[in-house]
């Protein structure tokens, strides 16, 4: 049996659109036929993305806004509702990676900043975003949490703090709001090869990058770190009316690392 996502024509905002998941997402769903809004701190890269949305045929609006701030979010949530008349799909994506520090050394002004924006954006979003799809009776919203949210990653209280946190909020939201035809998950990617990845390696293996990220790609049974876009094709399906009986979920998305022991190769 062949399936059709059936994404064509309806609207999905994406926060952290400027860069990594964010924007291979906001491509895919424009190239799905995804009328999008385009959400990032980062004025330039959202413009990128923007312009690669609408240049691969794709329609999509941008909006500048710190995702801490509820009044910021507020008032994308609003220009959503102006632009395109509704909310179906909310990709609630931005995320920092903070710095890597044991805990004992973490410093508490970082800890505060990622936490903010993992955790507190994250709820915020939710907070905004789901008036909007119980009114209109419909809905799907995907989180991103991430491998860290199911395991201790040495260096990254924040962050691993913070991706845990996001699966709670999931899971709650789900329970509440299923019966008002609205569905939540969240994705949790793994070691993808994206900027953050990148920034991460680096801090952690100073001067050996490429080693660094050889031995995330060595975790995964396929030996291999995964794109952008593969994490991008789980969260079109998980937005779309094919996942309808998909709910409170959090999808790993990382080749395999979450199911297996690690052995010496």
């Amino acid at each position: 049996m062949a399936f059709e996502l059936g994404l064509d024509g309806l609207i999905a905002v994406v926060t952290g659109a400027g860069g990594g998941i964010g924007r291979a997402t906001s491509l895919a769903l424009g190239q799905a036929g995804v009328r999008v809004l385009l959400v990032d701190k980062e004025k330039s890269s959202l413009k990128e993305t923007q312009l690669a949305v609408t240049t691969g045929g794709g329609e999509a609006e941008s909006i500048v806004a710190d995702v801490t701030r509820a009044e910021e979010v507020s008032g994308y949530v609003d220009a959503a509702t102006s632009k395109f008349g509704g909310i179906d799909i909310f990709f609630n994506n931005a995320g920092i990676e903070g710095v890597v520090a044991n805990l004992v050394e973490y410093p508490v002004d970082v800890f505060d900043a990622v936490l903010a924006v993992n955790l507190r954006g994250v709820f915020l979003g939710l907070r905004y975003v789901l008036p909007v799809m119980i009114a209109q009776g419909s809905g799907s919203i995907i989180n991103t949490s991430s491998l860290a949210g199911e395991r201790g990653l040495p260096g990254t209280v924040a962050y691993n703090a913070a991706k845990h946190g996001v699966q709670g909020l999931t899971r709650t939201a789900a329970a509440e709001v299923a019966s008002a035809g609205v569905r939540v998950n969240a994705v949790c990617p793994g070691f993808v090869d994206t900027r953050m990845l990148h920034s991460l390696v680096s801090s952690m293996t100073p001067g050996e990058v490429e080693e660094g990220l050889a031995t995330f790609a060595a975790s995964s049974p396929g030996g291999r770190l995964g794109t952008a876009e593969e994490i991008a094709a789980v969260v079109c399906f998980l937005a779309s009316p094919v996942a309808s009986y998909v709910n409170g979920a959090c999808w790993p998305v990382d080749g395999g690392i979450l199911a297996t022991i690690s052995t010496p190769r």
